[in-house]
């Protein structure tokens, strides 16, 4: 007997196969790879050479990239893109670099785009087997944002050694998210994602630990210092770290600021994330 329209049963449909689906759990990743035409959020990705850094940029946007040149430089950069609950990230691959005090191209570019660009999230990439060594440069961002999330990575490297970190105590001490990852094998990055978006969207707001100069008459000189960046060079951001950075004599502050560069720098740098964006 041919069942009636009325006596069919309504297609089963497998549950698991809409658990994945976007629509139905906006926390899940979707990779965009080069698909960048739109966005939410720029996220920058830092960190030393050799930590995993392009691993973690090719597990979020897919193993797909957009490769050119820094304008006015022969700094390679890498951009992807992805999306995360509900909203659009495109995401920067710095050049990797140990430090941010520009004594090379690839620090000045990385140093510029964080501190002028401003990027809604600073992702630093430390290797777990080597943290003392990493915390250099991780320490360096924090000195410039406190709009940052530390990606521990290479914890499988570290437990294989018969090293455990303590990611918790670690976050407290530097005053930011910090989440163990093994990004060869995707483990951790559904909870770097989460992080990040909690410190995009401002529901976490980072107080990280900055170093002090205990040396007699430097806070002083550096308030002094600050407010005289501010007045010459209005709008400009994180005017105490270019003050700090002028007293340790580095050099290229020190042109940009004779030259009048300084105050250019900024509109600079939001030009190239336009760019970038």
């Amino acid at each position: 007997m041919t069942p009636t329209t009325s006596d069919r049963q309504p297609p089963m449909i497998d549950a698991s196969a809409c658990a994945g689906c976007p629509m139905h759990n906006p926390g899940q990743l979707q990779r965009l790879g080069v698909d960048m035409t739109d966005w939410d959020y720029v996220i920058a990705l830092a960190g030393n050479p050799n930590v995993g850094k392009s691993t973690v940029f090719n597990a979020l946007t897919g193993l797909r990239q957009h490769t050119g040149n820094w304008p006015g430089k022969t700094v390679t950069r890498a951009e992807g893109g992805f999306v995360y609950d509900g909203a659009r990230y495109k995401i920067v691959d710095l050049p990797g670099t140990y430090s941010l005090l520009s004594t090379s191209l690839d620090e000045q570019v990385a140093r510029d785009f964080i501190l002028f660009g401003r990027p809604d999230v600073t992702i630093v990439v430390v290797d777990a087997t080597r943290l003392e060594r990493n915390l250099n440069l991780a320490l360096q961002v924090l000195a410039i944002t406190d709009r940052a999330v530390i990606c521990l990575n290479l914890v499988d490297e570290a437990e294989r050694s018969g090293l455990l970190v303590d990611d918790r105590r670690l976050a407290r001490d530097l005053g930011v998210p910090v989440v163990p990852t093994a990004a060869r094998q995707n483990r951790g990055l559904d909870e770097l994602l989460a992080a990040v978006n909690e410190v995009a969207t401002g529901r976490f707001v980072g107080r990280p630990h900055r170093v002090q100069s205990q040396a007699a008459g430097v806070g002083r000189a550096v308030d002094e210092l600050t407010a005289q960046l501010a007045t010459a060079f209005p709008g400009l951001p994180n005017a105490r770290w270019v003050a700090l950075r002028l007293l340790d004599g580095d050099e290229s502050i020190i042109r940009a600021v004779r030259s009048g560069e300084l105050g250019e720098l900024g509109h600079q740098e939001q030009i190239m994330l336009e760019v970038v964006r």
